[in-house]
């Protein structure tokens, strides 16, 4: 059973904090409240308010600003919903909300303000969704999205992902999850051997933006994806005061590629409203990129993106 933590006292008591720290939070909850799992909140280090993994997870009072440029619908999602459940952005793929939450509320979000209950994946809803991809043979791939995917259940996913492999133009099943991060206990045999069996080509994008985030457990799960033919990518988010530094970059790539996955893409912050006191200038990142080039082999730097609403594709930076 998912053991989540979701009051800020119970979250400052289990990390010896004081609870002085709940003057910084000040923020209506119920609109994105905290949601973390213990097994995250055990790799944070006690007594100190300035933990990377921590900072990715407590509410603060700068979520309140309103600042100019930071919007609901950074990425222009809206128009690219077309029809519930399924966003069609880029040409060859479609990502499909499988979920609407996650096992971790992210303060950065991109997606906190997204309408998933207009999105909620139903029977009929799923097969106007397959008609739609089956309509359209240039479609090559399937996202599945979210909140997280793998929040549904092994027997339902092994139902939908038979519904797509029936889909003859279809090669790719690619699935972008925080969980193998966030519990890892997730990744069951069954699961992985779920995947090994499909025609479709697998491919699971994980979600880490901190070394710290893995442990030995993160590394068996991986182990366990990679072992059995499925391509493990990672992907982070460049975050004010978590990861903005070139010796936090270049250990996160090393200890993603030493647990089986490929750095992929290094995210500069979509402008959602409340996480703009997360964001790190496109200028930085560049210079960041560039020291990481000189450090290591260019298979462990990842690209330097960003998502441009309207745009053909991620936008290389």
């Amino acid at each position: 059973m998912l053991k989540l933590v979701t009051e800020l006292d119970q979250l400052l008591a289990m990390l010896d904090l004081p609870n002085d720290l709940l003057q910084e939070v000040n923020i209506p909850m119920h609109q994105f409240p905290l949601r973390v799992p213990v097994e995250f909140v055990k790799r944070m280090q006690k007594g100190d308010p300035n933990d990377p993994l921590l900072k990715q997870v407590l509410p603060v009072k700068y979520e309140n600003e309103s600042v100019i440029n930071f919007t609901k619908d950074p990425l222009g999602e809206s128009g690219a919903n077309k029809i519930p459940g399924l966003l069609h952005k880029y040409h060859g793929r479609v990502l499909v909300t499988l979920a609407g939450s996650c096992v971790v509320n992210c303060r950065y979000c991109f997606r906190r303000h997204f309408p998933y209950e207009d999105n909620q994946i139903t029977k009929d809803r799923w097969r106007e969704i397959l008609n739609y991809i089956k309509k359209d043979a240039s479609i090559k791939e399937v996202i599945f999205s979210g909140g997280d995917p793998l929040l549904v259940k092994d027997g339902k996913l092994k139902s939908l992902v038979h519904d797509l492999e029936n889909i003859s133009h279809l090669t790719t099943l690619r699935i972008h999850s925080r969980i193998p991060i966030m519990t890892p206990s997730r990744i069951t045999d069954e699961f992985v051997e779920m995947l090994s069996g499909l025609r479709l080509q697998s491919v699971i994008v994980t979600h880490c933006n901190h070394a710290q985030e893995i442990d030995s457990s993160v590394v068996r799960a991986i182990s366990k994806l990679k072992n059995s033919g499925v391509t493990v990518l990672n992907q982070a988010v460049l975050l004010k005061g978590v990861n903005d530094s070139v010796k936090v970059l270049k250990d996160l790539s090393e200890a993603i590629f030493a647990a089986g996955a490929i750095p992929y893409y290094l995210h500069a912050l979509d402008k959602v409203q409340g996480a703009a006191h997360f964001d790190v200038s496109i200028e930085e990142g560049r210079r960041l990129i560039a020291e990481l080039e000189g450090l290591v082999p260019g298979y462990l730097v990842p690209t330097l993106v960003c998502e441009e609403a309207g745009a053909k594709s991620k936008v290389r930076l």
